[in-house]
C-alpha cells in the first residue's frame, strides 16, 4: 500500500492550478517571462486537514481575493470530491529580470480590473 501523499507534493499543484488561473484571466506565464516579467514566491502556507492518499483525484480552486499592485495573493483550497482537504496561500511580487520589483503589465492590469467588476 502506497500511503499518504508527502506534504511537500502540494506545492507543485499549486503552480499548475495558478498557472491555470493566469490562463483563465487570457495571460500565459510564458507571456510574462517573455515581456519581461517574473513572478517569484515570497511566501507560502498550507493548512494540512485531511491526508491525500496516493490515486486521489484533488480538486484546486484558486481564488485572486484581493487586487494585487506589485504583489498578488493567492488563496488554495484542495479537494477530494466533497471533502476539504487542504487550505494553502502564496504570495508573489513582480519582478523584472534582475530582480527589481516592478508594476504588473498594464494588460494584466486591466483583466484583473474586470474581473474584479464582475
Amino acid at each position: 500500500m502506497m500511503g499518504v501523499v508527502y506534504h511537500g507534493s502540494y506545492l507543485p499543484w499549486l503552480e499548475v492550478a495558478r498557472t491555470d488561473l493566469f490562463r483563465r484571466f487570457g495571460l500565459s506565464y510564458r507571456q510574462l517571462e517573455l515581456e519581461g516579467f517574473r513572478l517569484p514566491v515570497l511566501a507560502v502556507s498550507c493548512q494540512y486537514l485531511r491526508p491525500a492518499v496516493y490515486d486521489d483525484e484533488i480538486d484546486i480552486e484558486v481564488s485572486c481575493r484581493e487586487k494585487p499592485r506589485l504583489r498578488i495573493r493567492l488563496s488554495y483550497e484542495l479537494w477530494r470530491g466533497e471533502e476539504l482537504l487542504a487550505r494553502a496561500g502564496t504570495e508573489h511580487a513582480f519582478v523584472d529580470q534582475e530582480g527589481r520589483p516592478i508594476r504588473p503589465p498594464v494588460a494584466f492590469t486591466q483583466l484583473i480590473e474586470r474581473s474584479f467588476a464582475d
